[in-house]
């Protein structure tokens, strides 16, 4: 549990209760009462009047990030998605050869420690370095209490040390291998698709994975094949934004499938989902309980864990925020304002 606020009250027998306005369920619906936590799983929820204005929500659950550049932030001004990010040799993997492995841990502490205090509850990192990558974001890890699902790459070996893989696109090598190694090993398969244009798409999705990453440009039949397979889709449009490839159609796609939302790499920008929240929803016209949704349990159920929702069985990853603080302090659509107006300033306490 970490946070500046009190203490959430003692229910007895082991209990923790929260309370405030509850965002409930798959909806988010605002009911005022109390979340009763028992050990570490959401027992109940009651709803009832209670004092205080605090705001109960899942925590975050960051669908893509590249956190082994936090080594770099702000690196790379100008350059093209190519020149910043293409392997093996676009500015990121040249710093990231250059750095030492402590230089390259201690980067990801602080960035794990920023997701932590930012109410992010776990993230999907492609991670870079082949088994060695993956042992250091184990290692920048072991202190931060963030989940870290890995997926590694450039081998099959890293993609066993961790939790899936993570390929780069389908027009940067044939990854038949690694991904039947993958399926067999009964584990994640994620691919980057469409983030440059749409050459690249129907080869992602032909290795049926379990998740695509950006698809900014999908072409109508890539959009029908979306809704046939069922297949989640990860957009990063700040990420997009940055590296001028387009945004992503986030309505076709969330007529069709599962969204959920990242940062991407955190050399481009702060892996802050209250940031990424209030782009997408003031950017695209999609509404604040689907953005919200984008944030929390799509990813949790990319990734299969059991958080993301507030809702008895759920483990309890929950973000407490301060309803009466002076940016939230007036709110009148409580949801609305979590995702357009909420920062990491607002956020009384992350409970896990």
């Amino acid at each position: 549990m970490t946070g500046d606020g009190p203490d959430p009250a003692d229910g007895g027998d082991g209990q923790t209760l929260l309370e405030g306005t509850i965002l409930r369920g798959r909806d988010f619906e605002p009911v005022e009462g109390r979340v009763v936590v028992e050990d570490g799983e959401i027992a109940a929820i009651e709803e009832e009047p209670v004092e205080g204005d605090d705001i109960v929500l899942p925590a975050f659950v960051n669908a893509h990030t590249h956190i082994g550049d936090s080594i770099a932030k702000e690196a790379g001004g100008g350059l093209s998605l190519e020149e910043l990010v293409a392997p093996p040799d676009g500015l990121k993997h040249r710093l990231l050869r250059q750095a030492s492995t402590e230089e390259k841990i201690a980067a990801m502490q602080r960035s794990l420690a920023f997701m932590a205090e930012a109410g992010t509850a776990a993230h999907i990192e492609f991670r870079e370095g082949d088994v060695d990558g993956v042992r250091e974001i184990r290692a920048a890890g072991e202190n931060v209490p963030v989940e870290s699902v890995v997926l590694g790459r450039g081998s099959i070996d890293a993609m066993e040390a961790s939790d899936g893989y993570g390929a780069s696109g389908a027009n940067d090598a044939n990854f038949d291998r690694e991904r039947a190694a993958t399926g067999r090993a009964g584990k994640l398969f994620g691919i980057h698709a469409g983030e440059v244009d749409s050459s690249d798409i129907d080869a992602a999705m032909d290795l049926d994975p379990e998740f695509l990453v950006h698809m900014v440009h999908p072409e109508p039949w890539h959009l029908d094949r979306l809704a046939d397979a069922a297949t989640p889709v990860v957009v990063c449009p700040r990420s997009n934004l940055v590296t001028d490839v387009g945004l992503s159609p986030l309505p076709d796609l969330l007529e069709r499938t599962t969204v959920a939302l990242g940062t991407d790499n955190v050399f481009l920008n702060s892996p802050s989902m209250f940031r990424e929240m209030e782009f997408t929803a003031k950017l695209f016209d999609v509404s604040a309980t689907e953005v919200l949704r984008m944030a929390t349990v799509a990813g949790a159920d990319i990734a299969g864990l059991n958080c993301g929702l507030v809702e008895p069985g759920r483990s309890a990853e929950l973000l407490v925020l301060d309803g009466d603080s002076h940016n939230l302090a007036g709110t009148k659509d409580v949801v609305r304002a979590v995702v357009r107006r909420a920062g990491v300033d607002d956020v009384r306490m992350v409970v896990r």
